[in-house]
């Protein structure tokens, strides 16, 4: 049982974040959680009484940097406890730092809260007005992250999710829809839907029922982008396997009601390497699909992750890739090279692809990608489209297109704009464009 520290003023908790989106919003609901009790949270290492390492277990090269971002955290303050993907490890964790307090798995919260009670107790009667409506949350206050379902019921041969996260299970509507609207009131101007499996919302609980403003709302992804795209904010869909009922959502998308961006990770375009990896609702026409997409809503951007160097991975697979990426004319696109992940059927495989040739094939991969994307962003010059401001530094204004998202996408620039705020959408013709980048001026 760890020492528990008395205090007569507020207790400070501070927390590290690691890995993707998902596991950002499972930290924002512990600080929120966490912050409602009357915790404050510190901004550094020395300012806390006990620090929170949210990790990510998804690599070996995340899980190398979880263990690390344990050690600086028990180096520079030695009260930590660890949460997240990675702490189903917890035998590694303890192995590497056995001072760690604690050490709990993934969207645990209750689990990680008490152990902060052990570690520092709450203040005996703390004030709920501590905590916004909408919660706690460490995206800038114009987006925010809302995370749909947890889990996912797919068996890839290079994932472990499933084993970290469990199976899909889809919070209901009204739920989602009450914690959407909380942030829409408090200044949320783009709300980034995420998932595991987005477009399978709702298949665990066989799409129930539940009430939202007086009408019975569906667990159901068309029902729910139909319902968030009434809040008046832009709705950003990620993480969408391409089932056949994604067609349905496009017409939103042309009709304004969501953005015209699909975030859906392809990994591979050869079927064979498909079905290798084992992907969900892979088709060999799916070029032809996301063109007649474009056909309905014309603006629509696909952004997408790949893997090169999978196991049985051919030259000729490699370049069936390539020209399906410039025959799909995807917008925006990341790639990896292939990395087995402990506890992954994929390890098992034969045809390992060597180093040399993941890192050829790597660079090949974004290089086609950086034409297509130029191409396409060419396209905008011209044009003019509403921008939402992220932030303003001493040579103006940096912001995002409707089909850019924070951190993963592309930026519009605006010089010499120093006079708008964040959060703020504004017109702007766009003026130039390269590979990744617009630049704009204000209508």
């Amino acid at each position: 049982m760890p020492m528990k520290l008395a205090t007569t003023r507020a207790p400070k908790v501070g927390f590290v974040s690691l890995g993707c989106p998902k596991a950002l919003v499972d930290s924002e609901r512990i600080i929120t959680r966490l912050r409602s009790e009357g915790y404050q949270i510190a901004p550094d290492y020395d300012g806390a009484d006990v620090v929170v390492v949210n990790t990510c277990g998804f690599l070996d090269s995340a899980k190398a940097e979880s263990l690390e971002a344990i050690g600086e955290a028990m180096a520079k303050n030695g009260r930590v406890i660890v949460t997240g993907c990675m702490g189903v490890e917890e035998g590694r964790i303890r192995a590497a730092h056995p001072g760690v307090l604690a050490v709990t798995g993934p969207h645990q919260y209750e689990q990680v809260v008490n152990a902060v009670h052990d570690a520092v107790p709450p203040l005996h009667d703390p004030f709920v007005d501590l905590v916004p409506p909408e919660g706690l949350h460490l995206t800038p206050r114009h987006y925010a992250y809302l995370k749909i379902s947890e889990g996912c019921n797919n068996r890839c041969s290079f994932c472990i999710i499933p084993s970290l996260r469990g199976d899909l299970a889809s919070r209901p509507a009204n739920h989602v829809m009450t914690e959407a609207e909380r942030l829409v009131k408090a200044g949320v101007k783009e709300l980034l839907v995420i998932s595991q499996d987005t477009s399978a919302y709702g298949l665990d609980i066989k799409y129930a029922e539940t009430p939202w403003k007086g009408q019975p709302l569906k667990a159901r992804f068309l029902d729910l982008c139909q319902a968030l795209g009434e809040l008046g904010a832009w709705v950003r869909l990620h993480y969408v396997y391409p089932y056949p009922h994604v067609d349905d959502v496009i017409p939103l998308m042309a009709e304004g009601k969501i953005l015209p961006y699909l975030d859906i990770p392809f990994q591979h375009a050869s079927p064979s390497v498909l079905k290798a990896m084992r992907r969900p609702a892979h088709q060999e026409k799916t070029a032809a699909r996301i063109a007649a997409w474009r056909k309905i809503c014309p603006d629509l951007a696909i952004r997408s992750t790949f893997i090169v160097g999978f196991p049985g991975e051919t030259d000729a697979d490699f370049e069936f890739l390539l020209q399906w990426l410039k025959e799909a004319r995807i917008n925006r696109a990341g790639c990896f090279k292939y990395e087995a992940v402990e506890g992954a059927v994929a390890n098992a495989l034969p045809g390992a692809v060597p180093d040399a040739v993941k890192e050829e094939r790597w660079h090949r991969f974004m290089a086609a990608q950086q034409t297509v994307s130029a191409s396409l962003l060419a396209e905008k010059v011209g044009r003019i489209i509403p921008v939402l401001i992220d932030e303003i530094d001493d040579e103006g204004a940096i912001g995002r297109s409707q089909w850019d998202a924070p951190e993963i996408d592309g930026a519009v620039y605006l010089d010499g704009e120093t006079d708008l705020a964040p959060g703020d959408i504004v017109n702007v013709r766009i003026t130039d464009a390269d590979e990744t980048d617009l630049v704009g001026e204000l209508v």
